[in-house]
């Protein structure tokens, strides 16, 4: 029988995006917002990160965002500035613009780490924005299906497969959410002015966007394993700290991001790969947070397998090469991604088939492999 327990759950969203002027130039105002845990900034000082509180459901955490949203552009119309609802940046004149995050007091140490990060890769990668989804199962499902493990070392096992199944399949919502084909000629030549189509259907989650200077391979026996190899690259140098790690998808301790906050489990896994969507008010449609949902039911219920470095090494290939605009020639296991990506589609519809609006989620999934997001961006010339 079906443990209905499963689709029991927390949801969590972080939207980035860029504070612009009246001309549609990036703001030079500092950050208009008190220290505030929903209304904060990431990388550089004008971009605004919309942190919702934790909900039990998609239609909560999506009213969460409107709200933040609506507080957000209330006082930023006060100032004539809006948000620029797009992943890539508008025109800039070049890296001056780019301020990094002045977080000062308490927060001094978050200013510090962003300059290390400027001086590893620039500025310029600091103004991609995002959404990251946050999500764990309810632990009244894990503890269910424990059967009488330890629930600690039980919950952290399951994470970590989780963990390994999202990792390999991070290309399929990165294929079906990818929305930023169309980019200011000023991101990768100064001065220069114009939009420009890429080659890319999302700049941000390719190889021109925000990665690793090498590819990190993690270890998956334990959760002790799995910090301590996280560890190995901060002590040696490549890494400043586990928020630098750049993959589509991490394990978050509850809390601050930090190797040492792990002493206390796994809390949730977060998705990194959505684009801002510039068709949708809020820049994420509800049902690919739904599909997202029921992608985390399906795979936590795949077999598990050995990680292994080669793996891992593929699975960033596959997701760079998702994020193309033309995927003529891209397979994933030898066949072609987007043939690959029905057949996935077609498995969770035969898992969710007893469920309607489960099916309506995956069939409206399905129906961009044909008529991809990307492109219908391009042509309805939508970009900021």
């Amino acid at each position: 029988m079906d443990n209905q327990l499963i689709y029991k759950g927390n949801f969590g969203l972080e939207r980035e995006t860029l504070r612009v002027d009246e001309n549609g130039r990036l703001s030079q105002i500092p950050h208009p917002f008190d220290a505030d845990g929903e209304i904060t900034r990431d990388f550089c000082e004008n971009q605004i990160e919309l942190v919702t509180p934790v909900c039990t459901s998609i239609d909560g955490v999506m009213k969460e965002l409107e709200r933040l949203d609506r507080n957000v552009n209330k006082i930023l119309n006060e100032m004539d500035e809006q948000l620029h609802i797009y992943s890539n940046p508008p025109h800039f004149s070049d890296e001056s613009e780019i301020h990094v995050a002045d977080f000062r007091g308490d927060h001094s140490g978050k200013r510090l780490y962003r300059e290390k990060l400027e001086q590893r890769y620039g500025k310029k990668l600091m103004l991609f924005s995002g959404i990251h989804f946050n999500f764990s199962f309810d632990d009244e499902y894990l503890k269910s299906i424990s059967s009488g493990e330890n629930f600690s070392e039980f919950k952290n096992k399951f994470y970590l497969r989780l963990y390994k199944q999202f990792s390999r399949h991070s290309w399929l919502p990165l294929v079906l959410t990818a929305s930023s084909p169309v980019y200011d000629r000023s991101l990768f030549e100064d001065g220069a002015k114009g939009a420009a189509v890429s080659r890319y259907a999302s700049i941000r989650s390719s190889e021109k966007g925000y990665w690793n200077n090498f590819v990190p391979t993690l270890r998956f026996k334990s959760l002790s394993a799995y910090v301590d190899s996280i560890q190995r690259y901060v002590e040696d140098g490549r890494l400043f700290s586990a928020s630098e790690l750049y993959l589509p998808i991490r394990l978050k301790p509850k809390g601050i991001n930090s190797i040492e906050n792990f002493e206390n489990g796994v809390s949730h896994i977060e998705l990194r790969m959505f684009d801002i969507n510039p068709l949708e008010p809020l820049g994420i449609n509800a049902d690919d947070l739904r599909f997202a949902h029921l992608l985390a039911v399906y795979l936590s219920e795949q077999p598990d397998f050995e990680y292994t470095d080669e793996l891992q090494i593929q699975a960033v290939e596959n997701h760079k090469n998702a994020a193309l605009l033309d995927l003529d020639g891209v397979t994933i296991d030898g066949i072609p991604i987007l043939e690959r990506a029905g057949q996935i589609l077609d498995k969770m519809a035969e898992r969710f088939t007893d469920n309607e609006e489960y099916l309506n989620v995956i069939a409206y999934e399905k129906a961009k492999l044909s008529d991809r997001l990307c492109s219908r961006i391009i042509n309805e010339n939508i970009y900021g």
